[in-house]
Protein backbone atom coordinates (compact mmCIF):
# COMPACT_ATOMS: atom_id res chain seq x y z
CA UNK A 1 0.00 0.00 0.00
CA UNK A 2 1.57 3.46 -0.81
CA UNK A 3 1.57 5.24 2.35
CA UNK A 4 0.94 8.74 1.39
CA UNK A 5 -2.12 9.93 -0.46
CA UNK A 6 -1.75 13.91 -1.47
CA UNK A 7 -5.45 15.72 -1.80
CA UNK A 8 -5.57 18.64 -4.16
CA UNK A 9 -6.20 20.12 -7.63
CA UNK A 10 -3.26 20.68 -9.95
CA UNK A 11 -3.99 24.46 -10.23
CA UNK A 12 -3.33 24.61 -6.44
CA UNK A 13 -0.08 26.63 -5.82
CA UNK A 14 -0.25 25.34 -1.92
CA UNK A 15 -0.59 21.71 -3.51
CA UNK A 16 2.03 22.82 -5.88
CA UNK A 17 4.29 23.23 -3.01
CA UNK A 18 3.29 19.55 -1.61
CA UNK A 19 3.84 17.95 -4.75
CA UNK A 20 6.99 19.41 -5.07
CA UNK A 21 8.19 17.99 -1.92
CA UNK A 22 7.28 14.79 -2.73
CA UNK A 23 8.97 14.39 -5.81
CA UNK A 24 12.17 16.09 -4.27
CA UNK A 25 12.23 13.11 -1.85
CA UNK A 26 11.38 10.49 -4.15
CA UNK A 27 8.54 9.63 -2.14
CA UNK A 28 5.81 8.30 -4.09
CA UNK A 29 1.90 8.93 -3.43
CA UNK A 30 -1.67 8.59 -4.41
CA UNK A 31 -3.21 11.59 -5.79
CA UNK A 32 -6.77 12.35 -5.03
CA UNK A 33 -8.38 15.01 -7.42
CA UNK A 34 -10.67 17.62 -5.45
CA UNK A 35 -12.92 19.33 -8.26
CA UNK A 36 -13.34 22.74 -6.70
CA UNK A 37 -15.92 23.91 -8.98
CA UNK A 38 -18.63 21.22 -7.93
CA UNK A 39 -18.13 22.02 -4.41
CA UNK A 40 -15.87 19.04 -3.67
CA UNK A 41 -13.88 20.52 -1.00
CA UNK A 42 -17.36 22.02 0.97
CA UNK A 43 -18.83 18.52 0.83
CA UNK A 44 -19.13 16.59 4.74
CA UNK A 45 -16.29 13.87 3.63
CA UNK A 46 -13.80 16.22 2.83
CA UNK A 47 -14.51 18.30 5.44
CA UNK A 48 -13.72 15.68 7.27
CA UNK A 49 -10.38 15.49 6.43
CA UNK A 50 -9.91 19.54 6.70
CA UNK A 51 -12.09 21.38 8.45
CA UNK A 52 -11.01 24.51 6.35
CA UNK A 53 -12.46 23.26 3.34
CA UNK A 54 -9.23 24.14 1.60
CA UNK A 55 -6.16 21.88 -0.69
CA UNK A 56 -4.11 20.31 0.12
CA UNK A 57 -4.80 17.48 2.21
CA UNK A 58 -2.13 14.63 2.98
CA UNK A 59 -2.89 11.43 4.09
CA UNK A 60 -0.08 9.26 6.30
CA UNK A 61 -1.82 5.71 5.93
CA UNK A 62 1.39 4.10 7.71
CA UNK A 63 0.84 6.66 10.52
CA UNK A 64 -2.85 7.15 10.31
CA UNK A 65 -2.12 11.28 10.01
CA UNK A 66 -4.05 13.46 7.88
CA UNK A 67 -2.73 17.17 7.91
CA UNK A 68 -3.76 20.42 6.32
CA UNK A 69 -1.88 23.50 5.47
CA UNK A 70 0.72 23.27 2.85
CA UNK A 71 3.47 24.52 5.51
CA UNK A 72 2.76 22.21 8.16
CA UNK A 73 2.86 19.19 5.65
CA UNK A 74 6.25 20.36 4.63
CA UNK A 75 7.62 20.44 7.83
CA UNK A 76 6.24 16.64 8.33
CA UNK A 77 7.80 15.61 5.49
CA UNK A 78 10.49 16.83 6.68
CA UNK A 79 10.92 14.66 9.76
CA UNK A 80 9.12 11.61 7.83
CA UNK A 81 11.74 11.86 4.94
CA UNK A 82 14.78 13.28 6.80
CA UNK A 83 15.24 15.58 4.37
CA UNK A 84 15.24 19.65 3.54
CA UNK A 85 14.47 20.01 7.40
CA UNK A 86 17.78 22.01 8.03
CA UNK A 87 20.95 20.70 9.61
CA UNK A 88 19.85 21.62 13.31
CA UNK A 89 16.91 23.00 14.98
CA UNK A 90 17.88 26.33 14.61
CA UNK A 91 17.66 25.62 11.02
CA UNK A 92 13.81 24.56 11.07
CA UNK A 93 12.95 27.60 13.19
CA UNK A 94 14.09 30.11 10.67
CA UNK A 95 12.91 27.81 7.72
CA UNK A 96 9.56 28.15 9.60
CA UNK A 97 10.56 31.95 9.77
CA UNK A 98 10.83 31.80 5.51
CA UNK A 99 7.28 30.24 5.26
CA UNK A 100 5.20 32.49 7.65
CA UNK A 101 6.72 35.14 5.89
CA UNK A 102 5.75 34.04 2.33
CA UNK A 103 2.14 33.30 4.07
CA UNK A 104 1.81 37.59 3.76
CA UNK A 105 2.09 39.66 1.06
CA UNK A 106 4.20 37.53 -1.22
CA UNK A 107 1.21 34.78 -0.76
CA UNK A 108 -1.43 36.89 -1.22
CA UNK A 109 -0.06 39.22 -3.60
CA UNK A 110 1.43 36.54 -6.91
CA UNK A 111 -1.60 34.31 -5.78
CA UNK A 112 -4.42 36.78 -6.33
CA UNK A 113 -2.55 38.38 -9.18
CA UNK A 114 -2.37 35.08 -10.89
CA UNK A 115 -6.37 34.71 -10.56
CA UNK A 116 -7.39 37.82 -11.97
CA UNK A 117 -5.25 37.28 -14.70
CA UNK A 118 -6.46 33.77 -15.57
CA UNK A 119 -9.87 34.98 -14.97
CA UNK A 120 -10.53 32.58 -11.40
CA UNK A 121 -11.71 36.11 -9.55
CA UNK A 122 -12.05 39.26 -10.41
CA UNK A 123 -11.39 42.01 -7.66
CA UNK A 124 -12.11 45.70 -8.03
CA UNK A 125 -9.18 48.12 -9.33
CA UNK A 126 -7.84 49.28 -6.26
CA UNK A 127 -7.82 45.62 -4.96
CA UNK A 128 -6.17 44.53 -8.04
CA UNK A 129 -3.89 47.16 -7.61
CA UNK A 130 -2.53 46.94 -3.92
CA UNK A 131 -2.28 42.64 -5.17
CA UNK A 132 0.12 43.38 -7.48
CA UNK A 133 1.81 45.89 -5.51
CA UNK A 134 2.29 43.32 -2.84
CA UNK A 135 3.47 41.15 -5.06
CA UNK A 136 6.47 43.16 -6.53
CA UNK A 137 6.93 44.32 -2.96
CA UNK A 138 7.54 41.14 -1.53
CA UNK A 139 9.67 39.96 -4.41
CA UNK A 140 11.98 43.19 -4.08
CA UNK A 141 12.36 42.34 -0.37
CA UNK A 142 13.03 39.06 -1.58
CA UNK A 143 15.61 39.82 -4.06
CA UNK A 144 17.07 41.73 -1.40
CA UNK A 145 17.80 38.46 0.81
CA UNK A 146 19.18 36.43 -1.53
CA UNK A 147 21.80 39.02 -2.45
CA UNK A 148 24.58 37.43 -0.49
CA UNK A 149 23.28 33.84 -0.52
CA UNK A 150 22.72 30.57 -2.69
CA UNK A 151 19.51 28.95 -0.84
CA UNK A 152 17.56 30.86 2.40
CA UNK A 153 18.49 28.94 5.18
CA UNK A 154 22.26 27.45 5.52
CA UNK A 155 24.16 26.07 2.83
CA UNK A 156 21.35 24.11 1.64
CA UNK A 157 18.04 23.69 -0.38
CA UNK A 158 15.10 23.26 3.11
CA UNK A 159 11.35 23.44 2.94
CA UNK A 160 11.88 27.22 2.95
CA UNK A 161 13.07 27.13 -0.34
CA UNK A 162 10.60 24.66 -1.91
CA UNK A 163 7.55 26.63 0.41
CA UNK A 164 8.84 30.22 -1.38
CA UNK A 165 9.85 28.76 -4.07
CA UNK A 166 6.03 27.71 -4.71
CA UNK A 167 5.12 31.00 -4.60
CA UNK A 168 7.65 32.41 -6.62
CA UNK A 169 6.91 29.86 -9.50
CA UNK A 170 3.81 31.25 -10.03
CA UNK A 171 4.82 34.98 -11.18
CA UNK A 172 4.38 34.30 -14.78
CA UNK A 173 0.73 33.53 -14.72
CA UNK A 174 0.44 36.52 -13.12
CA UNK A 175 1.98 38.57 -15.70
CA UNK A 176 4.56 39.72 -13.13
CA UNK A 177 8.09 39.72 -14.67
CA UNK A 178 11.15 38.69 -12.87
CA UNK A 179 13.31 40.66 -14.62
CA UNK A 180 13.90 42.80 -12.35
CA UNK A 181 14.88 40.54 -9.22
CA UNK A 182 18.02 38.95 -10.59
CA UNK A 183 18.77 37.04 -7.38
CA UNK A 184 15.54 35.62 -7.84
CA UNK A 185 15.99 33.81 -10.41
CA UNK A 186 19.33 32.35 -9.81
CA UNK A 187 17.67 31.39 -6.56
CA UNK A 188 14.83 29.63 -8.54
CA UNK A 189 17.38 27.94 -10.88
CA UNK A 190 19.05 26.53 -8.33
CA UNK A 191 15.26 24.73 -7.02
CA UNK A 192 15.30 23.63 -10.40
CA UNK A 193 18.40 22.19 -10.63
CA UNK A 194 17.30 19.97 -7.82
CA UNK A 195 17.08 15.97 -8.46
CA UNK A 196 13.11 15.45 -8.79
CA UNK A 197 12.09 18.67 -9.28
CA UNK A 198 9.04 18.80 -11.42
CA UNK A 199 7.91 22.41 -12.55
CA UNK A 200 4.22 23.70 -11.89
CA UNK A 201 2.63 22.17 -15.03
CA UNK A 202 3.95 18.84 -14.32
CA UNK A 203 4.44 18.38 -10.61
CA UNK A 204 0.45 17.47 -10.25
CA UNK A 205 -1.83 15.57 -12.50
CA UNK A 206 -5.31 16.70 -13.42
CA UNK A 207 -7.04 13.66 -12.75
CA UNK A 208 -6.67 11.51 -9.56
CA UNK A 209 -4.18 8.79 -10.06
CA UNK A 210 -2.43 5.75 -8.42
CA UNK A 211 1.19 6.20 -7.72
Amino acid sequence: MTRYTLHGIYASGPTYKVGLMLHLTGTPFNYEHVDLRSGAHKADAFLAKNRYGQVPVLDDHEKDMCLCQSSVILDYLADETGQFGGKDRAERLRAREWQLWGAGQMSAGIYRTRALKLGFFSFPEQVAEANLNAATGALKELNGLLDDRDWLVGRGATIADIDIYGIAAYAPQAQIDLGPYPHVRRWMGRVEALPGFRNVDTALPQASRAA
